[in-house]
């Protein structure tokens, strides 16, 4: 089973595999109302697997619930959204 949490105390998503942290997206919240994603990081032995767009689409998802605008430094994220439309209207 798969989770995602945002660990506010590293300033990071984390994504749980068997309660296992699989990998996560670090951010920033430089100012209310933003949120910087700055890099996203999956295990290799998780690799492959779809826990990277898993875990983007949960860390859009909850800056989109949270009303926060997305400023999205991290490549990865950046490509999500690219491929993603439905969440270019977050980007600052």
């Amino acid at each position: 089973m798969t989770d995602v949490a945002d660990n506010a105390e590293t300033e990071r998503f984390e994504i749980s595999v068997d309660g296992t942290v699989a990998g996560f997206v670090k951010y920033r919240l430089p100012r209310p109302g933003r949120i910087v994603f700055v890099h996203t990081e999956i295990d290799p032995a998780y690799e492959g697997k779809g826990l990277g767009s898993k875990l983007a689409r949960a860390v859009l998802d909850s800056a989109r619930e949270r009303g926060l605008e997305v400023v999205p430094m991290c490549p990865f994220i950046k490509g999500y959204i690219d491929r993603h439309p439905e969440y270019a209207d977050l980007v600052a």
